[in-house]
């Protein structure tokens, strides 16, 4: 199995350079060619399962961005056959950027869950994070709290986020406007600002240490982040961060703890369209979804499948069974919604 690691670069020439070295690889039968926002490191033991399994090798193009430009400058001859990733939006947006093709397939529209499929079939969900508080051992003695808790002026000064536009905060926003409406988000966003201990910085794991470090109380994070700096042998200090925290699952009323997911999709133009189906069977598949799950500390999509040990001990996922389709909708409203009340401008704006 090759990994190719690339950055993204403009479009144009170079996009057509990249096609014409994987053209060997892309017409070779028993191949499969992956463009992936996901690092190779997370992805390689559920891709090495599938090779040992079916016998059809992978190519892999990491990008920490571009992915959709670059798919679109390289036309119909782009060598994609399967496009990874994480994040609702990012699903969405291949979609709409017209990089995708549809798939109706019976194997998998039957093991995943149609909450976590495109209607349309340009996309599927194959595990799953949960949007949480994290919250310190030693300052806060709650243990249950809902969304709309978070605007609760008892919170005055106690929340850390990451930017209130990044992707995992704006599903989390359309999330709150699917279940209640833009007028109730958004009075409920104007609290939860008020609530800020400073601006927003920094990602998920920033705002664990920010905890650790008495900056703020609660933060919002994802499930995921707690097992990889629990386990982080190259950083030690994240596991005290970590250590300093306890997980809690707040819920909508009425409803679950809000969950984004990383998922796939079969390229528009894909060479080897029957080895790309065949992957995206085999990650819709029990047995992926659990290495893929044990390897990011994430949840299987299919009900019934146990996560890692590690996930296990954060406590119970009551996910929502909302769309995810219905929360992208609301994408635009939210990301509007956060400049309007200025949550990227901190508490005191």
């Amino acid at each position: 199995m090759t990994f190719t690691k690339a950055r993204s670069k403009a479009a144009g020439c170079a996009a057509f350079a990249f096609a014409a070295l994987f053209a060997g690889s892309a017409l070779a039968d028993g191949t499969v060619n992956i463009y992936s926002y996901r690092q190779p490191d997370l992805i390689k033991p559920v891709l090495e399962a599938f090779t040992a399994e079916t016998g059809i090798e992978t190519e892999v193009l990491f990008l920490d961005k571009g992915l959709e430009d670059r798919i679109l400058a390289e036309g119909t001859n782009s060598p994609a056959d399967v496009i990874l990733t994480v994040d609702i939006a990012r699903l969405t947006n291949a979609k709409e950027k017209g990089v995708t093709q549809a798939l109706d397939d019976a194997t998998v529209n039957g093991n995943l869950p149609a909450e976590y499929r495109d209607p349309e079939g340009h996309w599927f969900g194959l595990t799953k994070r949960a949007r949480v508080v994290y919250a310190s051992k030693d300052r806060v003695t709650d243990t249950a709290l809902t969304y709309a808790d978070l605007a609760d002026p008892k919170w005055k000064g106690k929340i850390c986020i990451r930017s209130g536009q990044h992707d995992y905060n704006l599903a989390l926003f359309s999330a709150a406007i699917a279940h209640w409406g833009p007028e109730k988000t958004e009075e409920w966003m104007k609290g939860f600002k008020a609530n800020l201990a400073r601006k927003p910085d920094g990602g998920d794991r920033d705002q664990a240490k920010a905890i650790a470090a008495g900056e703020c109380d609660i933060a919002l994070g994802n499930t995921y982040y707690v097992g990889l700096m629990q386990t982080n042998e190259k950083e030690p200090e994240q596991k005290e961060w970590a250590a300093a925290i306890n997980v809690i699952f707040p819920t909508f009323e009425e409803g679950g703890t809000h969950v984004n997911i990383s998922g796939a999709a079969l390229a528009k133009n894909s060479p080897n369209r029957d080895n790309g189906v065949k992957l995206i069977q085999f990650l819709s598949s029990d047995k992926a979804q659990q290495i893929y799950a044990e390897q990011v500390f994430e949840y299987p999509v299919e009900p019934g499948l146990e996560p890692s040990d590690v996930v296990k001990a954060f406590g119970e996922l009551k996910a929502d069974t909302l769309p995810l389709a219905d929360i992208a909708k609301n994408r635009k409203a939210a990301s509007e919604m956060v400049d309007r009340v200025g949550i990227d401008d901190g508490p005191s704006s």
